[in-house]
């Protein structure tokens, strides 16, 4: 295989298959508005690539419904947002921040929002807490669970079972929800 071909897949339909020498390892990506891409390594047989990603069928599925959830996020947010305005995002994500901190007693020194392209948030040794622009289309409980995450690491700084405990007192069930947000792809900016 030396270009690109589209081939079906069982439950997927179409897939984008892409030879690249250089490349390691398969790579599946969810592409927003287009046919999921598999990346090819040299060293693997198309028909290899093209059962592999039916074994990853679920995972492509789920990927595919974050994406149109996203858009109707982004619908629901109205057409002055454009595609995620970052002055609406501040102004959204810092009042549910404040809310949440005073709610439960939290204290931190400042806030940015950042279009990142592999954290959802942050929260520096200071108590700066640096939030992803993406969490604006995320569901409210997923967005509250990385604010409140972040709010926990003014307290405790590091992933620590105290720190997990502590969470757990905020959100419920801290495992699932890292585990649900752990299968949306943040979108690259």
């Amino acid at each position: 295989m030396r270009s690109a071909r589209i081939l079906e897949v069982p439950g997927l339909g179409k897939v984008r298959f892409k030879p690249r020498l250089g490349a390691r390892r398969l790579r599946i990506r969810v592409i927003p508005f287009d046919i999921p891409e598999v990346t090819v390594p040299g060293r693997v047989a198309l028909a290899s690539a093209v059962a592999l990603t039916g074994e990853r069928r679920k995972w492509i599925q789920r990927q595919q419904r974050m994406n149109r959830s996203r858009e109707t996020a982004r619908l629901e947010l109205g057409p002055e947002t454009g595609d995620l305005n970052p002055v609406k995002a501040r102004t959204v994500l810092k009042s549910r921040l404040e809310e949440l901190a005073r709610n439960h007693g939290f204290a931190y020194s400042g806030m940015s929002v950042r279009a990142q392209k592999t954290r959802w948030g942050s929260c520096s040794a200071n108590n700066m807490i640096s939030l992803n622009i993406q969490l604006l289309v995320l569901p409210p409980r997923l967005r509250d669970y990385v604010l409140l995450h972040e709010l926990v690491h003014t307290r405790i700084k590091n992933h620590g079972p105290e720190f997990w405990t502590s969470l757990d007192r905020y959100v419920g069930d801290s495992r699932r929800l890292r585990s649900e947000l752990g299968n949306i792809a943040l979108q690259p900016r």
